[in-house]
């Protein structure tokens, strides 16, 4: 393949309409800023696939699955899991190699990417923004990639021993917590569009200069989950940088942009890594998933306008913690799990006490995933989920109030969070004293 400035080889091939075509060679620009870039290129029957050989805008780890269709005296038809993606799916691209399909594939009938869905909003979603989140997806493709490798294990054992003490309001992190948070932090600092920035990783808030975002978040949540394999998870955030901060000193400007309500994010998401690797996603207009298809290394759109349904029949909470609770809380799960609330039929548990687990399948099925306890972080755990889950038609509460209205006061503030189906967090709120107020200290 040719080499080409990755606009105009873009311009040259993409086949979906001038207008749509000039935004996302912009967004291609902005991402990969003025550089050079060797781009591998196939165009079958207008389906364009690129590969970045960039280490830090790819997915490193090499995928040697094919998925071509084998010789067959019938016309080829996917089985169940690929009808919910592309109809035919590229071989591994990591290597650079051209592109070969099992099938015949024409633009109305290929699953959207995520450059794809973003490109799609011209004009309701601004250049910078759509840079931001795509550094943030390169960003959680590299962790996907660590996590499903066994330099993960030798990784954890290695660095044990380099973890320094930590402030009590945060987890004591795990080495895999601080690599992935490095992941991220480079790559906001590499789109150039990041002004300051929030993680549970660092013990305030980070400046980076000019910029017109600003990013909370979990790089890894679920990590104690790590050595057995159970799934986690990473959380974002993104609200516009204040003007009204300029002027202030460094710290205090930075604070100052990372404490914004909720009600103010303009996109907020999740990473699954699990069986499959997902990113859902919102930015301001529904919610939407999307799972990574490791054949060519891209998010593909897989359920969109995610709906939450208005009451499931699960709840997800450490039901140990049973004895601790307030009474309110305990009352509701009697009765939800006898058959005595509201829904006439019995509720199950499930909990795998990973946030982003529970919450994906929350989600998915309904119901509600819960902490009573103040223990989960407002600033870059509870608001970007609230948002997303809000926009995916559920709630957000912290047993009294909306969380997305609450205005936090320190990064690392902790808070009781319910989460799930509109009609079950109604409930739930209507039994009065659900926020577990003591907290003995639990070891693990």
């Amino acid at each position: 393949m040719e080499s080409f400035v990755l606009q105009d080889r873009l311009q040259h091939t993409l086949k979906r309409g001038d207008q749509e075509s000039l935004h996302v060679c912009r967004i291609f620009r902005r991402f990969c800023g003025d550089t050079m870039l060797s781009c591998s290129l196939s165009l079958v029957q207008g389906r364009v696939s690129s590969v970045f050989n960039r280490p830090e805008y790819s997915l490193t780890t090499p995928f040697s699955r094919s998925v071509s269709s084998p010789v067959r005296s019938v016309p080829w038809t996917a089985n169940p899991v690929q009808t919910r993606r592309p109809a035919a799916m590229a071989n591994s691209v990591s290597s650079g190699t051209s592109v070969e399909l099992a099938v015949p594939l024409t633009v109305e009938d290929e699953a959207a990417t995520l450059i794809d869905f973003l490109s799609r909003r011209e004009g309701a979603l601004d250049d910078g923004l759509a840079v931001v989140l795509m550094h943030l997806q390169a960003a959680c493709k590299r962790i996907a990639a660590l996590l499903a490798s066994p330099a993960a294990l030798q990784v954890t054992s290695s660095m044990k021993s380099s973890i320094g003490a930590t402030t009590a309001a945060r987890d004591v992190p795990k080495p895999l917590d601080i690599v992935s948070n490095d992941i991220i932090k480079a790559a906001l600092k590499r789109s150039g569009n990041v002004a300051a920035l929030a993680s549970e990783e660092e013990d305030s808030a980070v400046w980076f200069g000019d910029g017109q975002y600003v990013v909370v978040f979990d790089p890894l949540d679920g990590s104690r989950n790590i050595d057995a394999s159970i799934p986690t998870g990473t959380i974002f955030g993104i609200y516009k940088s204040l003007p009204e901060a300029e002027g202030l000193p460094e710290e205090e400007k930075a604070s100052r942009n990372v404490l914004q309500p909720g009600s103010k994010l303009l996109a907020s998401g999740y990473s699954l890594y699990s069986s499959a690797t997902m990113l859902c996603l919102t930015v301001g207009s529904g919610s939407h998933g999307f799972t990574l298809d490791t054949s060519f290394g891209e998010f593909v759109l897989t359920h969109p306008n995610l709906h939450i349904p208005k009451r499931g029949q699960i709840y997800s909470v450490n039901d140990a913690r049973y004895y601790d609770w307030p009474a309110g809380l305990r009352r509701y799960i009697d009765d939800i799990r006898q058959g005595k609330g509201q829904y006439p039929k019995k509720y199950s548990a499930r909990y795998i006490c990973s946030l982003v687990a529970d919450l994906h399948r929350t989600i998915l099925y309904g119901g509600i995933a819960m902490n009573p306890r103040s223990h989960l972080r407002l600033v870059y755990e509870a608001n970007p989920l609230s948002f997303l889950v809000e926009q995916a038609h559920g709630k957000g509460s912290d047993g009294k109030r909306r969380i997305l209205d609450i205005q936090p006061t320190k990064l690392h503030e902790r808070l009781p969070l319910f989460l799930g189906s509109p009609d079950d967090i109604l409930e739930l709120e209507s039994y009065g004293d659900v926020q577990q107020l003591f907290n003995p200290g639990y070891e693990v």
